[in-house]
């Protein structure tokens, strides 16, 4: 509940700075996926990670 609310606050306080909503999206998109990444890798879904990380060069957001 907490990182709701500091995912929340933080894309609150970019957009009040002027910061485009795309970048914020792609910002906390980001944090989700290391997040998530993480979360799999600490309980030992590798296989699941791989997957992920497949998704994430497929999508071409790596650049």
């Amino acid at each position: 509940m907490i990182l709701l609310i500091v995912f929340l606050a933080l894309g609150t306080l970019l957009f009040r700075e002027g910061t485009p909503v795309g970048d914020i999206l792609t910002l906390l998109a980001g944090c989700g996926a290391i997040g998530a990444a993480t979360l799999a890798l600490a309980g030992g879904g590798w296989h699941l990670a791989i997957v992920l990380a497949e998704a994430v060069v497929r999508s071409g957001t790596v650049k």
